[in-house]
């Protein structure tokens, strides 16, 4: 599946099938050891790719982790303040990826969501899991790669070289377009 690309190599993101997904966006994860950037770089262009998509009138996805089977989650594990505004999805998830468990695919339906865009940490992790799912579940997949990093920068470009391209479009925040509305 792939999204539909415009005359200048944009994307052609309908704003009312589209979700933006961010994914364990969480202060904790954030302040890790991050690369091929530092998690601030992908909180900022997370932030950015949201507001763009709250102002076009598309859905925010923002998706934490907690630990299951403990009185307490670590200090940290909620999302960055500021991330999540009125109006976004909020899932928790207690597995890797954002979909078992979560009724996330059963709310994304009900919003008539078709395409997913992706950011977050780790990429090959909670990024790579829920796309996954998310692709099995037949929807279009976008990966953006400058709001994305991992561990290490190998396991990042696993993840965008070799996995990402076989389950939908990979391109930067710059190449994120919708259609103009009629």
């Amino acid at each position: 599946m792939t999204a539909p690309r415009t005359a200048d190599s944009g994307l052609a993101l309908d704003p009312a099938r589209t979700a933006l997904v961010l994914v364990d966006l969480m202060e904790r994860i954030v302040a890790l050891p991050l690369e091929p950037r530092k998690g601030t770089e992908v909180l900022a262009v997370g932030a950015e790719l949201a507001a763009t998509f709250r102002a076009r009138g598309a859905h925010v996805v923002v998706v934490r982790v907690e630990r299951p089977g403990v009185p307490e989650q670590p200090p940290g594990s909620g999302l960055v303040p500021g991330l999540a505004q009125k109006g976004d999805v909020e899932m928790v998830k207690r597995t890797i990826g954002a979909f078992h468990g979560t009724g996330l695919d059963e709310r994304l339906r009900e919003l008539g969501v078709s395409t997913l865009v992706f950011g977050g940490i780790a990429t090959n992790l909670g990024v790579e899991s829920t796309a996954r799912a998310a692709s099995d579940l037949g929807y279009d997949l976008v990966f953006v790669e400058d709001a994305m990093a991992a561990l290490t920068a190998a396991e990042h470009e696993a993840s965008v070289r070799l996995d990402f391209p076989r389950l939908g479009t990979v391109v930067t925040a710059a190449e994120v377009r919708f259609v103009r509305s009629a």
